[in-house]
């Protein structure tokens, strides 16, 4: 496992980020990490937490996944697809906005269901699962607001400038919803075993991870048609996150956690976006062929 953890130190420099990892051997628990209890900022990650808190609800009948919900374009928390980026009143079921959460990583929707379940709820939900370093301490709107305001008046440009970068509390993981890998993959691994919800819901949670449709972090490591990849990235100003499940033919499954950061404050750096993909791999060889 050595050879395997200076490859993926080697990736992480070599794509110029600060890079941070844990993979687990969802059925052997056999496990693998590169500063896995490193506290991380788990932008939209989080998603995930909030998606397994509305399942447990529905299991326990606190509320029902098709409950419609009036998303009206005035208040939407922003963001660059879903119903964040719409301009008309919308009305949605409580699982097709966690689709879109998921799938596309709707702000908006988020919210929405957030408001449904409750912060509170979210954080009782980890803690039960045993992720004693996972917290959620505001809503995706509240952390979207916190940038603006700590970017000051020169708003969105300003966030090219190192020193705005420093003072951001959304890239504090003391000031922000905050993870670690280890934990990560612990919730994953709960969820691929049916154990944070009951069967049906875990399915359902992992039909919509398998929805997810981007294929340049995690998915880019696994190019083969009988692999399959099912995640949830997250997002930040220097921050390029993925968590997710990978599942080979032959029965193995693999939960891995990727947290990166970069110097850089570049919005588009495909060698970070990629970097992912390929320490995943490393991870997942290593485990398979351990």
């Amino acid at each position: 496992m050595s050879d395997a953890t200076d490859r993926i130190r080697a990736a992480f420099a070599d794509a110029g980020v600060t890079g941070w990892l844990h993979a687990l051997d969802i059925d052997s628990a056999a496990r693998l990490g590169v500063g896995a209890d490193q506290p991380v900022c788990t932008a939209s990650v989080h998603k995930l937490c909030l998606l397994v808190a509305l399942h447990e609800q529905a299991a326990q009948g606190r509320l029902d996944l098709t409950e419609q919900v009036e998303c009206p374009p005035d208040g939407r928390t922003p963001g660059p697809t879903g119903t964040a980026a719409m301009l008309d009143a919308a009305r949605l079921s409580l699982r097709d906005l966690a689709y879109l959460m998921m799938a596309v990583s709707d702000n908006a929707a988020a919210d929405l269901l957030l408001a449904r379940v409750g912060l509170d709820a979210v954080n009782r939900t980890t803690a039960r699962l045993g992720l004693d370093t996972t917290h959620a301490a505001h809503s995706f709107g509240e952390m979207l607001a916190s940038i603006r305001e700590d970017a000051g008046p020169a708003g969105a440009r300003a966030l090219a400038d190192p020193h705005v970068i420093a003072r951001l509390r959304a890239l504090d993981p003391a000031r922000t919803n905050h993870s670690t890998p280890r934990d990560m993959t612990r919730l994953l691994g709960a969820v691929w075993r049916d154990e944070a919800c009951t069967p049906e819901h875990g399915a359902a949670i992992r039909r919509m991870m398998g929805l997810q449709v981007w294929p340049h972090r995690m998915a880019s490591g696994f190019p083969f048609d009988d692999v399959h990849v099912a995640g949830k990235t997250g997002s930040l100003p220097t921050l390029r996150n993925e968590v997710g499940v990978v599942e080979y033919p032959d029965g193995g499954r693999y939960a891995v956690a990727v947290f990166t950061r970069t110097a850089r404050t570049a919005a588009t750096l495909p060698a970070a976006d990629a970097v992912i993909g390929t320490a995943a791999r490393i991870a997942v060889d290593a485990l398979r062929n351990r």
